[in-house]
């Protein structure tokens, strides 16, 4: 039976293999999908020895996602504008990276919570590899500008250099609070452990807001959101599921439906 899973550390947590299982019984596919814990200082090895026995395919979590990107011998446009890879498939000559992060975002903005993009005014919240991530499919919305703030401008300035999109900007924390967003994203652990996100009230207030993180882990931020007037508040669950769909897409060739996934794997209201 065609083997995939899931490469991080930590792992334990990653709800992939239920989503992929729940894929697996909807499009009559054959397969099994398992976690693998990989040592900080082994992602080649446990790489290397899983499609050496076998294996179809590979999703990559944190920390790893950058060094997936040097591993393998070509990219998808999105991994390649991000620097990380997300999704290993073998392919003739090697091994292809894809980043399914931006393009799971947007599909759950867009055909899930019904957020039109085009022409939208949106505030993103860090500048890490998450946010590099979902940047790119971001941009093919046609969205007015994207600004990108952090705690650190200088990292902001730097991603944003990246793409040379002039609607893509990096932008101070001073500038935020009377911008009037459509949209604001959280890719940032921001309101974890109690600490205060650093966007002023203002700049969220009459925007959808979306985390990017999900369940437990988006409820600090959105709570903050919904105190200071946002529109509506979403974590990321969905965008979980939609990327997911799109590395399963690439593996098997068939695009699975996300919605009962989706409901299924947000658990009760």
């Amino acid at each position: 039976m065609d083997r995939y899973a899931v490469v991080g550390n930590p792992v334990a947590h990653s709800k992939s293999p239920e989503i992929h299982a729940a894929f697996a019984r909807e499009t009559g596919q054959q397969l099994v999908y398992e976690r693998l814990l990989a040592p900080l200082d082994d992602f080649v090895g446990v790489t290397e020895r899983f499609f050496a026995a076998g294996g179809r395919g590979l999703n990559v979590t944190v920390p790893f996602k950058g060094e997936a990107f040097q591993w393998v011998d070509e990219h998808d446009e999105f991994a390649g504008s991000a620097g990380t890879v997300n999704t290993i498939v073998p392919v003739a000559d090697g091994f292809r990276g894809y980043n399914t992060d931006g393009l799971g975002l947007v599909r759950d903005l867009a055909a899930n919570l019904r957020i039109d993009l085009a022409g939208r005014r949106i505030l993103m919240l860090g500048a890490g590899g998450a946010v590099a991530g979902v940047i790119g499919p971001l941009l093919g919305c046609a969205p007015q500008r994207i600004d990108v703030v952090n705690r650190t401008h200088a990292r902001a300035v730097t991603l944003t250099e990246r793409f040379e999109d002039p609607r893509l900007q990096a932008c101070a924390l001073t500038d935020v609070a009377a911008a009037g967003y459509d949209l604001v994203i959280n890719g940032t652990a921001a309101g974890l452990g109690g600490d205060r996100p650093i966007l002023p009230d203002t700049a969220v207030r009459g925007a959808a807001v979306y985390d990017m993180a999900y369940g437990q882990a988006a409820k600090p931020f959105l709570g903050w959101a919904r105190d200071a007037g946002a529109h509506s508040v979403h974590d990321g669950i969905g965008m979980l599921v939609e990327q997911a769909a799109e590395a399963f897409f690439r593996w098997r060739q068939v695009r699975p439906q996300t919605r009962d996934v989706i409901a299924q794997m947000a658990g009760p209201p």
